[in-house]
């Protein structure tokens, strides 16, 4: 049932009178000999200080840079892939204080004083960090823009299990937590690899794991 027409024409009286007062207080006022000034809230650009594979970085940035934007276009460190920017791909994966971490879905400003690690900070060419071997071994990879969030991703899963912290697949959840295939899958499910390779990244996983135990 439509509501009165009375109701109806105060509604819309109530409307125009906040859509005019609204504009009246953004705009300066004629006659008044006084100009209101819209001033943004705060600043816009924060210094920050971070550590990043065991340097201190001090940045100036925009206070609206992802982390992931940080590490690529101010450090330089490109080994962290942008790929679908929205937190679904995984591809962005670094460390945080020892926790993975998408880095495209946060502020770089939220990290001032943390401990972050990024491919580059895992193993160099000369001295590769077994979970690199094992990828280069098992053919974990075909184009490669996923692998460093991958590698970043299977590092941490083995140390979450080693940990005992409990995934969606774990059973029992008062007994140890072994290195089976569908506890690597459900911790990796979060790094997508276009290409397919996921069998050879859950052998490349699978290897290292099986060193550890």
């Amino acid at each position: 049932m439509s509501p009165p027409i009375e109701f109806e024409l105060r509604r819309r009286t109530l409307l125009v009178s906040a859509v005019a007062l609204t504009a009246a207080a953004g705009f300066p006022r004629v006659g008044s000999g006084q100009t209101r000034h819209v001033t943004p809230v705060g600043e816009t650009s924060s210094g920050i200080s971070l550590t990043v594979n065991g340097q201190t970085q001090t940045l100036r940035i925009d206070n609206r840079t992802t982390l992931l934007d940080a590490l690529r276009e101010n450090l330089h460190l490109t080994g962290t892939k942008k790929g679908c920017d929205h937190g679904q791909c995984g591809a962005c994966t670094v460390m945080i204080n020892g926790q993975r971490v998408n880095s495209c879905l946060s502020l770089a400003i939220m990290h001032e004083g943390d401990e972050i690690e990024t491919i580059e900070g895992i193993g160099t060419v000369e001295n590769l960090d077994p979970m690199q071997a094992a990828f280069l071994k098992h053919d974990g990879f075909q184009c490669g823009y996923c692998t460093p969030g991958q590698i970043t991703s299977a590092r941490a899963v083995l140390d979450e299990i080693q940990a005992g912290i409990p995934s969606h697949v774990t059973d029992d959840l008062t007994a140890a937590i072994t290195f089976t295939d569908a506890e690597i899958r459900e911790r990796m499910s979060g790094n997508i690899c276009r290409c397919g390779a996921y069998s050879n990244i859950l052998a490349a996983i699978t290897e290292v794991a099986e060193s550890r135990a």
